[in-house]
């Protein structure tokens, strides 16, 4: 098999290249390509993977281009982990809502907003590439906002474009373990589009442990997500929200955090110094991520971040390809088109649910009726996306500052004018689509 990492020299990729060794029994792959832009990006990330190649002691070539075609060409697996206007335009979408005291964040909100009407025309082109190039192959999609971004990929490759995050089963893994039990022992009816859902039952067998745990407070305590939103509103809401729903719940505290820590430009600053060192690639790689995953959603009061020991993005991309390529039947969180799985929204509409998931790729289960005020945010937000996806694709201004000004987040018509305004002035690739 070939897989081809597009993207290839961001720094999350020596994690999938750690799950690479870590699977290579299981997942035989005979060609490793990475692609991206910029040579200097791939020289610093390849070392790093030579470093850990060698500390495994396993086999496993890699090579680098910066020619997609070639990168692309034959591939039965596509990983898409690209990010147009690279750091310094994250700075710029968290940056100008802020501003103007609306929320700032990556891929929640106007941010989000912003980072998409940039990010789908490239996803686009990518997945044209991959129908002309690689007919066959399944795109992996890490790229944020993952819902918008997939399912504008869809649009050229259907079902094969899947989007994962590992946001979902992170809160699953975090919940077993407050509830004492083996992850795998358990299911989890989860629910919602990307970074906007809600864990609703933890069931073993026919009984549903959830609201044991919401009732014990000591259990609560233990939590992240129950320390992040409160006991009382867990409570109150009957589930457990996405840790991104902060942004929505506690919208004005979120604020004042971004204020105090900028997310985008902590990374900034921190990757450049990555990548213009020297010496063992390795080893500053190791101590970057770790900084990096200590301030995790500071912004919210989390101490200490919570990176997952059980892996990321990383290891829910070798889940779905281990699923399709052996043909496993495996039930995960995906984002994959509704279907009839929240039949509130159209089929083609990309959710994020439960999903049986074989060679033939992600079928969603149902999830039916759903609380009223989680169904109507949904709707909004996926009314939002398709504005914002719509805009992205046409270059309609007008769209563009739709999709903003219905966003629950921003708080007018005249303050949506004024974000995207700002936004198209000192982001090149927005001046050039939209015009």
């Amino acid at each position: 098999m070939k897989l081809a990492i597009v993207g290839g020299g961001g720094f999350r990729v020596p994690l999938v290249y750690g799950a690479l060794l870590r699977r290579s029994a299981a997942l035989r792959f005979d060609e490793v390509v990475l692609h991206d832009v910029e040579e200097a990006r791939l020289a610093r990330i390849g070392a790093v993977l030579e470093g850990q190649a060698a500390e495994s002691g396993k086999q496993l070539p890699f090579r680098a281009t910066t020619v997609l075609e070639d990168a692309v060409e034959g591939a039965d697996f596509v990983f898409s982990a690209i990010r147009p206007g690279r750091l310094e335009g994250r700075v710029v979408d968290e940056s100008i809502p802020l501003g103007l005291g609306v929320l700032g964040q990556e891929t929640t909100g106007p941010g989000g907003i912003c980072f998409a009407l940039r990010t789908i025309p490239a996803m686009v082109a990518l997945a044209e590439t991959i129908a002309e190039r690689a007919p066959r192959a399944w795109l992996i999609n890490f790229t944020n906002p993952a819902g918008m971004v997939t399912e504008a990929a869809q649009q050229v490759l259907g079902q094969r474009a899947i989007g994962i995050c590992d946001s979902p089963s992170g809160l699953c893994r975090r919940v077993a373990r407050a509830l004492g039990r083996p992850r795998d022992e358990l299911t989890f009816d989860y629910f919602g589009l990307n970074h906007l859902g809600w864990l609703r039952a933890v069931r073993d067998g026919g009984e549903d442990l959830l609201p044991g745990l919401l009732a014990d407070d000591e259990r609560l305590a233990s939590l992240e997500d129950g320390r992040l939103f409160g006991a009382e509103w867990l409570r109150t809401l009957g589930m457990i929200p996405n840790e991104y729903l902060y942004y929505f719940y506690f919208g004005a505290e979120a604020i004042e955090g971004m204020r105090e820590a900028p997310r985008g430009e902590y990374l900034l600053a921190q990757q450049a110094a990555f990548y213009a060192g020297n010496g063992d690639a390795l080893a500053a790689w190791r101590a970057a991520r770790a900084e990096r995953d200590a301030s995790y959603m500071a912004e919210a009061g989390v101490q200490g971040g919570h990176a997952d020991d059980e892996g990321g993005y990383e290891a829910e991309a070798m889940a779905v390809v281990e699923a399709i390529a052996t043909n496993a039947r495996a039930e995960l969180i995906v984002n994959a088109a509704n279907s009839s799985a929240l039949p509130f929204l159209e089929a083609r509409a990309v959710v994020e649910v439960p999903a049986l998931v074989d060679r033939s790729g992600p079928r969603p289960l149902a999830v039916g009726d759903v609380p009223d005020h989680a169904r109507a945010l949904i709707e909004t937000v996926k009314a939002v996306e398709s504005a914002t996806i719509q805009a992205a694709l046409t270059g309609s201004s007008e769209l563009a500052v739709e999709a903003l000004g219905l966003h629950p987040l921003v708080p007018s018509v005249s303050t949506a004018r004024e974000i995207f305004a700002a936004y198209r002035a000192r982001l090149p690739e927005l001046q050039e689509r939209f015009a």
